[in-house]
């Protein structure tokens, strides 16, 4: 009996420790409820979903202006597995038309696998048939940066993956590449990982074409 005690005491505390890690972006979620409890977004918008490259876009805003109504709620350094922790909260309830995803290179860096992260990926997309259906899902490549240089052939795997699985996709990747195959160096900010202004123009013009060319 003291076996079975201390395996479930275990098992208790596997399951809270993997929830304290997974919410450890709670504060910033409960910021955009207040948000939405103030004035809730119509449904029916393009959501945008994931981690700082979404949470830094400063020029968000005007960067979709003239495009269909869009709401971003990128949080923290977000993982797919957050994503997926938060779904019902942060893309459910909101009833999206079409969610443009960011995972995948935090998830990297952590060293996840490509092929978990792309199996997490199966599992979003399943939820959102089921808790939004006709909803469509966009995946948005993990980009290439000068800090996660080692990364750079994960990231690509996972983007051919997740492409592999013919969904929407935005390559997010060879954009930043010079001709001769050399990675931009004057797009980033100081840490050498995020993007700055004229990164984020290259950025946001990924997703205005995608924009412009598939969503009604």
């Amino acid at each position: 009996m003291n076996k079975i005690l201390v395996a479930l005491l275990l098992f208790v505390s596997a399951n809270l420790l993997a929830q304290n890690k997974l919410n450890k972006y709670e504060k910033e979620i409960i910021a955009y409820e207040k948000q939405d409890s103030l004035a809730m977004p119509a449904k029916g918008q393009i959501l945008f979903i994931g981690s700082s490259s979404f949470r830094l876009w400063k020029t968000f805003a005007s960067d979709m202006q003239g495009l269909p109504p869009a709401l971003n709620r990128g949080f923290g350094g977000s993982t797919l597995a957050e994503a997926l922790y938060y779904f019902d909260r942060m893309v459910a309830k909101y009833q999206p038309k079409w969610v443009f995803m960011y995972e995948g290179d935090n998830d990297l860096s952590q060293g996840k696998a490509p092929e978990v992260i792309a199996s997490e990926y199966d599992e979003f997309n399943a939820r959102l048939a089921k808790q939004v259906p006709g909803a469509k899902l966009v995946y948005v490549a993990a980009r290439p940066s000068i800090d996660r240089a080692a990364l750079r052939e994960k990231q690509r795997a996972l983007n051919a993956l997740i492409k592999g699985k013919g969904g929407y996709f935005i390559d997010m990747h060879s954009p930043f590449f010079l001709p001769d195959g050399t990675l931009m160096q004057d797009i980033f900010v100081a840490d050498k990982l995020h993007l700055n202004e004229k990164g984020y123009v290259i950025f946001a013009n990924q997703i205005r074409a995608f924009v412009l060319k598939y969503v009604k």
